[in-house]
């Protein structure tokens, strides 16, 4: 790695939290060069504007936040097991690094939708994989036999994401992690009773 792609990431590692924490429009020059003791030249000789530090910023916590996923299904071996792992990502999502300052998608979503366009079209390409992610694994526990043959995989993926990221916000606006903790559990059960046979 050579030292431009070093400064770059480090400016990226540095200011993923920030564009997570105060949203896009609300990531300052300042801000940036604060939190990473670099000058406006530095930070602007690695990219060309902010919107490019912004888009590097989403992929930068999605790529973490996909390999807390990683980790946690690695050592499942059933569908179920692997569709808990996206619950207890976010279960335990308001104390971790990439969580707790909401999601990424939620909080890029929300405010990219009319303003900013590349960064929307990252955070449809995100949901998309997600989605797509969720019913292979549907799609795989039918397979199996794990799963009833009449579980509808789209259907199902797009519930588990809304469940997910409502609760999920919901905590994360209020401060009480309950609104999290009974989505994650009513799914979980959900998983149980009109998943699995």
């Amino acid at each position: 790695m050579g030292k431009a792609e070093r400064t770059r990431r480090f400016i990226t590692e540095k200011t993923a939290p920030l564009f997570n924490q105060k949203g896009y429009a609300g990531t300052s020059l300042t801000d940036m060069t604060d939190a990473t003791g670099l000058t406006k030249g530095s930070i602007y000789g690695n990219f060309s504007d902010k919107d490019e530090v912004a888009l590097a910023a989403f992929d930068y916590n999605m790529s973490a936040l996909i390999e807390q996923v990683r980790i946690r299904q690695a050592s499942e071996r059933t569908a179920t097991g692997k569709l808990k792992a996206f619950i207890d990502v976010y279960r335990d999502g308001l104390q971790s690094p990439v969580l707790s300052n909401g999601c990424p998608i939620v909080n890029a979503g929300s405010e990219a939708d009319d303003t900013h366009p590349k960064l929307k079209e990252r955070v449809n390409d995100a949901l998309g994989r997600w989605h797509k992610s969720i019913s292979a694994i549907v799609q795989q526990g039918k397979m199996q036999g794990e799963f009833r043959e009449s579980a509808n995989s789209a259907g199902f993926a797009s519930l588990m994401i809304a469940m997910i990221e409502g609760g999920f916000t919901l905590s994360k606006i209020s401060g009480d992690r309950s609104y999290a903790g009974q989505s994650l559990d009513q799914l979980e059960r959900l998983i149980e009773t009109k998943l699995r046979r």
